[in-house]
């Protein structure tokens, strides 16, 4: 098996873990980085090789092989990258100003799809195939296109944060993006790919350490204060998260504003409690992805969360005022150690990955 299958096949199986302080892996990814077309055509003619495969796939093993053998490969594929990602900035022509302050024109961060943000989904169950009066589906155009534009609005939101936040980090001196986009890898940070996962406070998690410090789940909580307090119902039909908001909002309409604070200093302990031990919530991050998103590779999280209002957490994607300054702090301190193991099992599997986590709090 040659190096380069050897490292394929590691790439396939998601030991990601196996490249971190491997220089032939690290060099393996960065060929990898430029594997695209366009990109592996100018690195060729900048450094003055000629390969003989022409397909793109044969071309990036050649060149890997070729690559191995050169004492300043590592360099040549670093001044490549750095000036990519810089056209990359330059090329895309995004007015960061004005999209800064579009980001504040957003006051609703709603899907408009199910439970699972699919929209196409929700759309077909909720209208497709379940009414076949067409004069009846015709009449409901209004609420259809309100909910198409929740979706999009929303992914707008999520696509554009999602740009700036990563520019912060591409833009630092210690970083390298991997501008062929390989899965897995969005940047290497002092030679360590890296994925970065930009993500709220989950609410599971949270879900889960309150039921710890309630001895109950937080509805259960909420429902037995109304109860104590009068007659403060709450339609039990509804989604969870909705009776919550239900409840809470009619506890302060009572001006019972000490039950919600005494829910929210618990929702403080906890956020308090993650970033003092960020390895649990980092492997609880890991163990928890979705299926189709499954991934065992170095990650940066950037949790961001208000912890004034949980609910209100979405906003801090475009608090580039407290999350710039946050960022460059962190790389500017950083070096491999701050990166800690995570060991994790998923589907009956054990992995283990680097990563460390970036909290960015509003209290």
């Amino acid at each position: 098996m040659t190096n380069f299958e050897k490292w394929a096949k590691e790439f396939r199986n998601q030991n990601l873990y196996a490249f971190n302080h491997n220089p032939n892996g690290l060099l393996w990814l960065k060929v990898r980085a430029i594997s695209r077309g366009k990109q592996i055509g100018q690195f060729l003619i900048q450094n003055h090789i000629t390969l003989h495969s022409t397909k793109i796939a044969d071309q990036n093993v050649e060149l890997f092989n070729l690559l191995e053998h050169t004492p300043d490969a590592m360099q040549r594929l670093d001044k490549f990258l750095t000036v990519k990602n810089n056209e990359w900035y330059e090329t895309i022509g995004v007015n960061e100003a004005k999209l800064k302050e579009d980001l504040y024109k957003i006051r609703n961060y709603e899907w408009g799809g199910d439970q699972n943000n699919s929209l196409d989904k929700y759309l077909i169950s909720r209208y497709v195939k379940t009414i076949s009066d067409y004069d009846y589906l015709y009449g409901l155009q209004p609420e259809i296109a309100h909910n198409s534009w929740n979706y999009v609005q929303t992914s707008w939101y999520n696509n554009w944060t999602s740009y700036l936040i990563e520019s912060i980090f591409k833009r630092h001196e210690k970083v390298i993006s991997a501008v062929g986009e390989i899965k897995s890898v969005d940047f290497f940070l002092d030679g360590i790919p890296i994925d970065l996962k930009v993500t709220f406070f989950p609410n599971q998690f949270m879900a889960y350490k309150l039921k710890e410090r309630l001895g109950c789940r937080e509805l259960t909580w909420l429902k037995r204060q109304a109860k104590n307090l009068g007659n403060i119902t709450v339609d039990k039909t509804l989604p969870e998260s909705q009776q919550i908001y239900t409840l809470t909002e009619k506890l302060s309409e009572l001006n019972r504003h000490d039950v919600i604070e005494t829910l929210r200093e618990k929702h403080r302990e906890i956020i308090s409690e993650a970033q003092t031990n960020p390895i649990e919530i980092m492997s609880w991050l890991y163990a928890n992805q979705g299926e189709m998103r499954f991934g065992a590779e170095n990650r940066l999280f950037l949790i961001l969360v208000d912890a004034t209002d949980i609910n209100q957490s979405w906003k801090m994607k475009r608090a580039f005022s407290l999350i710039e300054p946050k960022v460059n702090e962190y790389l500017n301190d950083f070096d491999e150690n701050r990166l800690k193991q995570i060991d994790f099992t998923f589907n009956g599997k054990c992995y283990k990955s680097l990563a460390d986590v970036i909290f960015i709090v509003k209290h």
